[in-house]
């Protein structure tokens, strides 16, 4: 489905600041894969996301998506096929639009009231029903008004509207309280299942990446040093996890938010 092959990013390259992000990087990842993500700050996982995203093209290697070499498509182009979501609940909408103006967005319906349907309008209620929020009640709202996890939650929804083929979660919950952190794992867990969604997710939460999904990969200095799946996965603990990161890293894990396992 999705597969790297020695991808390599350095960034300031021949300044003191030079930063070699992605270290000859490889992953495959197959057709319906949800896979947990996890490493320190500055272990690569935002690099990784925003290389398959189309943000920066790498120095070298190549990405391929189902049959397609994309390393060198536009970000744009790739927007069609790749879903994503970011820590910050404020992107991925229009706040100065209202709750359907942005589901017509992303439906392909125009994104304007004079434009869009009865029927739009009753499928998008539909949809925002499923979310169990409230928002069906709210669509005529401007998205601004909304809080960090109603927004996420929407955001969610306008990424999968048209299913991609693959959905990328850079860390969706880390801005929101524990509670609604959970709700929209949930969903995340809800929407992602029941379509059959190739997924990647970044999380800080360790009980998080080895309860969501069905495959546990570790990152450290722009390598995957750690890859886990099927019954050995689900016998793991947040203290097993800590353990080969530091056989994988040569180093111990610094990182309090991981160690603790809290929400993100």
């Amino acid at each position: 489905m999705l597969k790297m092959e020695h991808l390599s990013k350095v960034f300031n390259p021949g300044t003191v600041d030079a930063k070699l992000a992605l270290d000859d990087l490889s992953l495959d990842v197959r057709d319906g894969d949800f896979i947990s993500i996890i490493g320190a700050n500055g272990a690569g996982k935002s690099t990784l996301f925003n290389a398959i995203g189309g943000s920066f093209l790498v120095d070298s290697g190549r990405i391929l998506l189902g049959d397609e070499d994309i390393t060198l498509k536009a970000e744009h182009r790739r927007a069609k096929d790749i879903g994503r979501l970011f820590q910050d609940p404020m992107r991925g909408t229009a706040p100065e639009m209202s709750i359907e103006e942005n589901l017509a967005l992303a439906a392909g319906s125009g994104g304007w009231l004079s434009v869009m349907r009865k029927s739009d309008r009753r499928q998008f209620r539909d949809k925002l029903a499923l979310l169990d929020m409230g928002l069906e009640d709210r669509m005529t709202q401007p998205v601004g008004l909304l809080s960090g996890g109603q927004r996420q939650a929407l955001t969610l929804l306008m990424a999968t509207y048209h299913i991609p083929k693959v959905l990328l979660l850079d860390e969706h919950t880390a801005a929101l309280d524990p509670g609604t952190a959970e709700k929209v794992l949930n969903l995340t867990r809800s929407i992602v299942g029941e379509n059959h969604i190739t997924c990647l997710m970044v999380t800080h939460n360790m009980q998080t990446a080895l309860d969501l999904g069905n495959r546990t990969i570790m990152m450290d200095n722009g390598r995957v040093i750690y890859d886990v799946e099927g019954e050995k996965r689900s016998r793991l603990t947040i203290h097993d996890l800590t353990e080969r990161f530091r056989v994988a890293s040569g180093h111990q894990m610094n990182n309090d938010r991981m160690l603790l396992g809290v929400a993100d």
